[in-house]
């Protein structure tokens, strides 16, 4: 049986960096290889406390996702704001490119960018670019979600899919997107935390059910063990995160970014 420190850590390792910018995915990998839990088992295992990380995000902006459900009098007409069919729609431009992506080219990452290698290289490309978007990004021009458009939307999207890259992150990609298209930091990284929803449930619907022949009975505590304090620690994460970026910027995230790249590059060398 796995030792259930394991799940533990793994679970407090992905729910404090899902919806940080600094890779997730990464971090797992590489705390993966240090704990010498690899293998198909494990990629699922990964995925599976995705899914813990992803119903924190749920249960903390529940109000949100609840204001999406269209009212009985909807068909006719569109409620302006995130709300409604129009929230739908913003959320639907902002998932598609991701998914497309992902698609067509899910067993090629899977093959040629999964390895601590090629995350430092990310991680510290990343880094810089946060850094850059940081000093030249334009003024804000969209302070609250209901200020979003359809536009910005797809665009944040397309940045989306530069997290298709394993250290990249999938935070840091839209967060620097919404940002390039005028948002407010606070509402980039609030509507990062929405969008992240739909694409994270189809992809690790999709990846669990490749993997599903590696699942069995006597791995449910394990299993449940993770999930759990991904939750929790997701949970935590979101709200501190939150706070933070109303008073800083980025930049602390980018330093450790480019800190931590060469030594993952240096301890698997």
């Amino acid at each position: 049986m796995t030792d259930p420190w394991t799940a533990v850590i793994l679970g407090v390792v992905e729910g404090v960096t899902e919806f940080l910018p600094v890779s997730s995915t990464g971090h797992l990998i590489v705390a993966g290889t240090l704990l010498d839990y690899t293998g198909s088992k494990a990629a699922c295992f990964k995925v599976f406390i995705q899914l813990g990380a992803i119903l924190a995000v749920v249960a903390l902006y529940w109000q949100r996702f609840v204001g999406l459900i269209p009212g009985p009098d909807s068909s006719s007409r569109v409620v302006p704001g995130f709300y409604g069919w129009r929230g739908v729609a913003l959320l639907v431009l902002t998932t598609i490119p991701a998914l497309v992506c992902g698609f067509l080219l899910h067993r090629a990452i899977k093959e040629y960018l999964f390895g601590p290698m090629t995350v430092a290289w990310a991680l510290a490309i990343g880094g810089l670019g946060i850094i850059l978007v940081e000093r030249f990004k334009p003024a804000s021009a969209v302070e609250t979600l209901d200020g979003l458009g359809f536009g910005q939307a797809f665009k944040i999207g397309l940045f989306q899919c530069l997290a298709m890259w394993p250290g990249i992150s999938r935070s840091a990609a839209t967060i620097v997107g919404g940002l390039l298209c005028g948002l407010d930091r606070k509402v980039a990284a609030e509507y990062s935390f929405l969008a992240a929803v739909p694409v994270m449930i189809a992809a690790t619907a999709y990846d669990l059910f490749k993997s599903r022949d590696f699942l069995s009975g006597t791995d449910a505590v394990f299993f449940a063990t993770g999930f759990v304090v991904s939750f929790l620690a997701a949970a935590l994460a979101v709200k501190t995160f939150v706070a933070l970026v109303q008073r800083w910027s980025l930049r602390p995230f980018a330093y450790y970014r480019i800190a931590i790249a060469p030594l993952i590059y240096l301890f698997v060398a």
